[in-house]
């Protein structure tokens, strides 16, 4: 494997040495800085694991069960490691960029809207948004990683006697939903042990409601979670709520089938999608906060027109049986935004915006939304043009304390590997703590203000080394027909628009195991919502640069000091053997 051939033509031919995975310098200068006579004994390993990488837990036992798991992938020596085992324990499973110790550490015990929570969108959609067929399958893979909320939009059957799940108005295929209640029955807490919510967009008939609600209690039996009373003063916890499902839905109103039809159905039109090779740029935060919007609540809000009014005239045609089963009242009262966002203090709320409204919203009444998100839930949800299912910039929601950035999980691109890097944080349980800012009102009354510039708290001093993995997760030709790879690293922070950038190394030319060995700082004002973006491309003089792998991850969870960074595909799918060798430093 010294060498690689490439075939140019039919008769000529281009030979390529090939690189072989070697220790940095600065990896050499350490470990010569913590051996003796080129042994790094336990005791060595433990003072580099407390002075370089920052682990001031670690033990002497810890660094010993490091040499023994090394010792089997090296010739070793009996008291410790050569270089070339440190070298394979800093660029190996052993040492990831968030420690797997951490686990669920966040305290749990806190109310819902004290939580992001993982949230789908439209989560029974195989595809795009409009001629996908509906299926359970999507929602045991949602649940197979830790996403909390599944949303299901529920129609009479063709025949009128049973519930469908479909995106109404649209050319998708139906599943029935009692389909759909099994699997996530089935697969609720394969990944997490904490609480499912289930969000119900309701276009069915009181006789159908009390049949939805006789479907959810039979197939959910004691894991269904059911309010003691019509809503909560304070909202649960996930620690109270371990194991449960939860409905979430407007309290029922009359059906009117052709309302509802024509409320659900999409506006279709060009799909600002974030797709195409690997993704369009996430929109930017600047950009929104210096457009100018009539602030119009009837925007493309298909899922919160009927209003609080309109409901309790129509109570005498209500399920009673469906109405117990809600345990998160959802809905928009009559009078504009400004209502919407009042905060009751004896009863909390669900409240759904559209991406264009919270972003015309997030213009005028900002630190109000905020302020009703300290105790009410606010569900944020793609615009309907976006027919590929693509997603937007989760910042946005996130910023202003959204619970629920619902995202269409079918898809690929870069703000889904946003959303996907969000909630590798706490443990990957899909429940993670919101900063303090955005918990409570200060002294007096005052909250967070997301538009407000504030200094700089820390900074994240990032090395990139080198990478590999790709001489063996790819075809030798999948980059380039002619030569070995040019690869270079796109590394930067999605957070607040103080904070959002991004910055590239140099290009490294015809090689597998490329070396960059460059350093960026990123001056930090609100660390607590930032996420570090890290995608690795292929560059290419003719075509668009070819991807190579991405990740992102939570800023506020990222070890220091030297570590392996395991790369995925554009799904969110973990290469076998792809990486990157790092150095974390917060200054």
């Amino acid at each position: 494997m010294s060498k690689q051939t490439y075939k140019v033509c039919f008769c000529c031919r281009r030979r390529f040495k090939l690189t072989v995975s070697e220790a940095p310098q600065e990896i050499k200068a350490l470990f010569g800085n913590y051996s003796e006579n080129g042994v790094m004994t336990s005791t060595h390993l433990h003072r580099f694991l407390v002075e370089e990488q920052k682990e001031d837990k670690a033990t002497i036992q810890d660094a010993q069960a490091i040499i023994d798991n090394v010792r089997p992938m090296v010739v070793f020596h009996k008291s410790g490691l050569n270089l070339e085992g440190f070298f394979k324990y800093l660029f190996g499973d052993l040492n990831p960029p968030i420690s797997p110790k951490l686990g669920v550490h966040q305290d749990m015990t806190a109310p819902l809207s004290h939580y992001f929570i993982f949230t789908g969108h439209n989560s029974y959609l195989t595809g795009n948004q409009l001629t996908s067929d509906c299926s359970d399958v999507p929602i045991k893979h949602a649940l197979q990683k830790s996403v909390r909320v599944i949303e299901l939009d529920i129609w009479p059957n063709s025949s009128k006697d049973n519930v469908d799940v479909l995106h109404g108005g649209t050319m998708t295929s139906p599943v029935e939903l009692i389909k759909c209640l099994k699997s996530i029955k089935e697969h609720a807490f394969s990944a997490s042990e904490y609480p499912v919510v289930i969000t119900l967009e309701d276009h069915l008939t009181a006789d159908l409601q009390a049949k939805t609600a006789e479907m959810i209690t039979q197939t959910f039996g004691d894991t269904l979670f059911t309010p003691d009373s019509e809503c909560f003063k304070e909202l649960p916890s996930p620690e109270s709520l371990k194991k449960h499902v939860m409905i979430s839905t407007k309290p029922p109103i009359v059906y009117r089938e052709a309302k509802d039809a024509n409320e659900d159905s999409l506006k279709i039109s060009k799909d600002s999608g974030d797709e195409e090779a690997w993704g369009k740029e996430v929109p930017s935060l600047k950009s929104h906060s210096q457009k100018h919007h009539d602030l119009d609540d009837g925007d493309d809000d298909e899922e919160e027109d009927e209003l609080d009014d309109d409901i309790n005239k129509s109570k005498k045609f209500v399920a009673p049986e469906y109405t117990r089963i809600i345990a998160i009242h959802a809905g928009k009262p009559k009078g504009g935004l400004s209502e919407a966002l009042k905060v009751d203090p004896n009863k909390v709320r669900r409240l759904s915006l559209s991406e264009p409204q919270l972003e015309k919203a997030a213009i005028q009444y900002g630190k109000d939304i905020v302020r009703f998100t300290h105790k009410n839930m606010l569900r944020i949800y793609p615009k309907g043009t976006r027919i590929t299912s693509s997603n937007y910039n989760p910042l946005v929601g996130w910023m202003h304390g959204a619970q629920m950035v619902a995202f269409n999980m079918q898809g690929c691109g870069r703000s889904l590997w946003l959303m996907q890097g969000m909630f590798r944080a706490n443990g990957g349980c899909g429940y993670v703590k919101k900063p303090h800012f955005l918990l409570n009102s200060g002294p007096n009354g005052e909250v967070f203000d997301p538009k407000i510039k504030l200094p700089v708290k820390k900074t994240l001093k990032v090395t990139v080394f080198m990478g590999e993995g790709w001489y063996y997760d790819f075809k030798h030709t999948h980059f380039d027909q002619f030569s070995p790879p040019d690869f270079y690293v796109r590394v930067g922070i999605a957070g607040v628009a103080a904070d959002t950038v991004m910055k590239k190394t140099k290009t490294l030319e015809d090689n597998w195991i490329p070396a960059w060995n460059e350093e960026f700082e990123f001056p930090l004002s609100v660390p607590e919502l930032a996420l570090l973006r890290i995608e690795v491309h292929e560059y290419d003089m003719s075509e668009k640069d070819d991807f190579g792998g991405q990740t992102v991850l939570p800023v506020w969870e990222i070890s220091e000091g030297i570590r392996s960074v395991p790369l995925c595909n554009r799904e969110g799918i973990k290469y076998p053997s792809v990486k990157l060798l790092m150095r974390f430093q917060f200054i």
